[in-house]
């Protein structure tokens, strides 16, 4: 998978509505030791980020993580924009800058910002 699949894949994670399917996205693209950070959470690892990502969920159902834009790499980093929408409104957007593994086929760590 090309870093743009990785990238919409680990957006379909947070889209997911079934816990099961929410882990199996999460695991293909994020590394057992991979990290998330945020300015309101810091999850270690993906069953941290997914107990987040489950909150949200609760929180705001039926919304939905994009891609937004071209994913930018150098030196296994990326970033990338992303909006959050709900029913067409735009909730919150973003850029998240990722690291990837030596192989440049896992994330290793996802630092996100709000705009």
């Amino acid at each position: 998978m090309n870093l743009t699949e990785l990238i919409d894949r680990y957006c379909a994670a947070w889209n997911a509505a079934e816990p099961a399917e929410r882990a199996r996205l999460l695991a293909e693209v994020l590394s057992a030791e991979g990290s998330y950070t945020d300015p309101m959470v810091h999850a270690a690892n993906p069953a941290a980020l997914l107990a987040h990502i489950a909150a949200v969920r609760e929180k705001r159902p039926g919304a939905q993580v994009l891609r937004v834009g071209e994913v930018q790499a150098h030196h296994h980093v990326a970033r990338f924009a992303w909006e959050a929408t709900q029913a067409g409104t735009v909730l919150r957007r973003g850029i998240d800058i990722v690291t990837l593994d030596a192989q440049g086929a896992k994330l290793t760590s996802i630092i996100g910002f709000f705009d």
